[in-house]
């Protein structure tokens, strides 16, 4: 297992319909030297017979791993620990990549490396962000991701695993929504540099069950998430991005997810009073930013039925 220049990280769990896909995508990249580890999370289906036919003879070094049920991030933390590449990627065991993706990723020189991702809806495809640079610094990466002026996922990202490895950085098992832009903006904070392709090399695919996998008030754990990393930030004395958490991200998360539950025709009452138990008004006010956003958000905190009441009317959302 010399020379693994990449390590593929895969968690699956009951994903029988489409690992396999899955799978055929990694195994016929036009990259040498990786290598594919998966992760079956305790899957109760068919997820370990298709990954062991599709891994068979295989001329991709390959790992694959059973544990109990223990959530994804534990699966992911699995992955990374019994890696030996130089660099990790995570692919999600419902998405496809292209041929080119790891090669469009892998440069052996910048911490980090980040394509372009499209999701996939039927026939409905979104549109890619297109960058102007071909590199960032990751302090100007993650100040963009914080103010919300980009789309960002963390699988677009091929990681420096000394980074990681170095710095015991893991998911966090204790959030279902959030947990993996908190682990790319941790890691993200400890390097340098990102080199930037515009090829759209990812594919996320929303499954007819994919929007109502969060459709719940844990969508609000966000918050904490944000709020560990402003933590985070603020022991590496990064003061001024512990700050954008605080005055930018969180507000507009808390703002973007209570939209969502309207939109959901989640009960008024319930979403509010969701908000009141854990003092999401306090932490919306601290909002320091463009005057459109700001003026919605003294709107709903003057008085949230009349904002409900005309947001339902006009469907207005977070811009």
């Amino acid at each position: 297992m010399d020379n693994i220049k990449v390590s593929v990280i895969v968690p699956v769990f009951n994903n029988s319909e489409y690992i396999g896909a899955t799978l055929d995508s990694i195994i016929s990249q036009d990259f040498d030297d990786f290598e594919i580890i998966v992760i079956d999370d305790g899957s109760n289906d068919n997820s370990l017979e298709v990954i062991s036919n599709k891994l068979k003879d295989i001329p991709v070094p390959n790992k694959v791993f059973h544990q109990e049920n223990q959530g994804v991030s534990a699966a992911r933390n699995k992955g990374i620990e019994l890696s030996c590449g130089d660099y990790l990627v995570f692919v999600d065991a419902d998405d496809y990549i292209a041929p080119n993706h790891l090669s469009s990723l892998y440069n052996g020189e910048t911490d980090f490396s980040l394509i372009q991702l499209v999701k996939k809806e039927g026939e409905i495809t979104s549109n890619p962000h297109i960058y102007s640079q071909n590199s960032i610094s990751t302090k100007e990466f993650i100040e963009m991701e914080l103010k919300m002026q980009i789309p960002f996922n963390f699988v677009q990202l091929m990681y420096k695993s000394d980074i990681i490895k170095n710095n015991s950085l893991e998911f966090s098992k204790d959030y279902i929504y959030g947990e993996d832009t908190h682990f790319a903006l941790m890691a993200l904070s400890l390097g340098d540099e990102i080199a930037i392709s515009n090829e759209v090399t990812y594919y996320y695919i929303q499954h007819p069950s994919s929007a109502i996998r969060t459709s719940e008030f844990r969508r609000f754990d966000i918050v904490k998430v944000f709020e560990e990393l402003a933590d985070f930030y603020k022991k590496q004395g990064l003061n001024d991005l512990s700050n954008l958490i605080i005055t930018s991200r969180i507000p507009k998360a808390i703002f973007g997810n209570m939209n969502y539950f309207f939109y959901n025709s989640y009960d008024f009452n319930e979403v509010i009073g969701k908000m009141k138990d854990l003092d999401l008004f306090s932490k919306l006010s601290k909002f320091e930013g463009d005057g459109k956003f700001k003026l919605k958000i003294r709107l709903f905190l003057l008085n949230p039925k009349i904002y409900y009441i005309v947001w339902k009317r006009l469907k207005n959302s977070i811009d």
